[in-house]
């Protein structure tokens, strides 16, 4: 009786899936799903397609079906999809439907979790990155934001700013007392230019007969120079 409930819903099947059912032998076959995914805008990816591949064991439908979902040949990466990763998740998302069908023809029910399961999770993987981007947006804002508001004054903070002025205008003090120590520096060196050298430094520098020739011509009448003669 198993054997030939089996070839009914083979038949119900080709019917169903014309184009996507492939036979790997009398009691085993494929099924290829293409996955109805709504993309983001900027997402170009083309919906993922997997494959259930049944077996009949000799008692089914009193007995389940041996599944195994597996990835088309060459398939596209999808940025929320991959049969390596999700294949567990799906299968564990079929165990309810195969225990609520024991018995009865089940293998078109079963698709249509399948397909149902895999793109609730793709939309769930969807709406997270969504939402991570819209908290990059957010996150991006407040920052700029802070720009115009300033930070949140606290006590913490205004002790932060309090010892940061503190240092600043010890800085500030002490770079204009160097200036006007260097200022009072230069108008003395100025004021000791014109201090009169005395006699031992004079004497020392080689000045001393210079000077008094120069004064002592300082003292010779100019007047009537010129009518003076010179007698042989």
């Amino acid at each position: 009786m198993g054997r030939e409930e089996q070839v009914e819903e083979r038949e119900v099947l080709d019917s169903i899936f014309p184009d996507e059912i492939h036979d790997i032998s009398d009691t085993e076959y494929r099924v290829s799903i293409l996955l109805d995914v709504i993309n983001d805008v900027g997402d170009e990816s083309e919906p993922p397609t997997i494959l259930l591949q049944v077996k009949y064991p000799e008692e089914y439908p009193e007995e389940p079906p041996i599944l195994d979902i597996l990835p088309t040949p060459n398939a596209p990466v999808h940025p929320f999809f991959s049969v390596a990763a999700d294949k567990e998740t799906l299968l564990d998302g079929l165990k309810e439907t195969i225990e609520e069908n024991l018995g009865m023809a089940m293998v078109f029910t079963l698709v249509s979790t399948l397909k149902e399961n895999a793109e609730q999770l793709i939309a769930q993987r969807q709406e997270a990155e969504r939402n991570r981007e819209e908290q990059k947006i957010l996150a991006a804002e407040a920052e700029e934001n802070k720009k115009f508001h300033g930070e949140p004054v606290t006590r913490e903070s205004f002790m932060r700013w309090r010892e940061g002025f503190r240092k600043e205008m010890e800085e500030l003090k002490a770079r204009e007392e160097a200036e006007e120590e260097a200022a009072e520096k230069k108008r003395n060196r100025g004021k000791e230019a014109n201090v009169p050298l005395t006699g031992k430094q004079l004497w020392e520098r080689g000045l001393a007969g210079k000077i008094e020739e120069d004064e002592d011509y300082d003292d010779i009448p100019v007047e009537g120079v010129d009518k003076l003669k010179v007698e042989a």
